[in-house]
């Protein structure tokens, strides 16, 4: 596979975790019993996952679809860790936010559980990421940014989501395409937007790479620098932060999310979970939410969704070796 450009589906207001752990424990759910829903967000709060998961259980409480939503938060592992969690679940009124970043985590992990363990449901979103500096960064473009890289990548850490993750991937990619050996990476996984955001405010990391929704608002507030977004065309969150390839960098991904459910339910079961989330995708306040938060509209559901993971797993895994991830 070629790597000069990767048109790529990538895979991105908060409970403590101790409070999540309570609702899962005292959350007791009949089978077919959608009145009360629990939605795992497999990350930190403050990430794309979480924020996702939080808009669902607005959109979901606001337009009636269930009288009681709850989402909690499972941190570590690129989300391998609340996959496995998912994996020894009994309860059908479960949904798991997940994305790329699993699905490369899977593999890094060396994760038991795998995605084809859980149910495939739907697949939700797809979201810009954003290359960004610190606002006094020396540099204040997407070439500035290369040449210093280049000239001491190890001097020159980058902050992203978990490893093996879209953001890491999006790392390599560029690098490949800047000459810059992917080995070299001083790549600086973080659990959660909110946590690599810290880092860059704080001069740990000279570059992050994250959503634009998560770093978006602050270059629009001039705390970070928009350096480049991955997509084709350029973001309307942040319209003036120039794409890969306008910057001379032939390079695209898109981050995608979506949600899955735990192994073994009735096709009965999948099958609410899937019209709740149609139902969700059709409502007014989901189409505000796509356009407040910058997300692209990728419905898929079920079998479709699971053929659309396995082929990811496959590319996923490909360009991880392709850039010195795994073996």
């Amino acid at each position: 596979m070629p790597l000069s450009r990767r048109s790529f589906l990538a895979g991105a207001v908060a409970a403590p975790l101790l409070g999540g752990l309570a609702a899962c424990a005292g959350t007791v759910v009949q089978p077919g019993d959608l009145s009360r829903l629990r939605i795992m967000a497999p990350a930190s709060p403050g990430g794309g996952w979480d924020t996702t998961a939080r808009v669902m259980q607005r959109v979901i409480q606001s337009s009636g679809l269930a009288r009681n939503v709850q989402v909690f938060n499972i941190e570590g592992a690129g989300g391998v860790i609340g996959l496995g969690q998912l994996g020894r679940e009994d309860d059908d009124a479960l949904l798991m936010m997940m994305g790329l970043v699993m699905v490369g985590a899977v593999d890094t992990n060396e994760s038991e559980t795998r995605l084809d363990d859980v149910t495939p449901i739907a697949r939700l979103i797809g979201e810009t990421e954003l290359i960004v500096a610190a606002a006094d960064a020396p540099f204040d473009d997407l070439e500035g940014f290369v040449e210093a890289w280049r000239a001491d990548p190890a001097g020159t850490p980058i902050a992203g989501g978990s490893a093996g993750g879209t953001d890491q991937i999006l790392a390599g990619l560029l690098a490949q395409a800047a000459g810059i050996d992917p080995g070299l990476i001083n790549y600086i996984p973080y659990s959660g937007g909110g946590e690599s955001l810290s880092a860059l405010l704080g001069g740990q990391v000279a570059a992050g790479i994250s959503g634009t929704a998560d770093y978006g608002p602050q270059v629009q507030g001039g705390d970070l620098v928009g350096l480049a977004v991955s997509t084709a065309e350029r973001s309307d969150q942040v319209p003036d932060v120039p794409t890969l390839v306008e910057s001379g960098f032939d390079v695209e991904v898109s981050n995608w999310r979506g949600v899955m459910a735990r192994p073994g339910m009735t096709d009965s079961a999948r099958e609410d979970l899937i019209q709740l989330v149609v139902d969700m995708h059709d409502s007014d306040e989901w189409a505000e939410a796509l356009e407040n938060n910058g997300w692209d509209d990728q419905l898929l559901t079920g079998d479709e969704y699971g053929e659309f993971l396995a082929e990811e797993e496959t590319r996923v895994r490909q360009i991880l070796q392709e850039i010195g991830l795994i073996s």
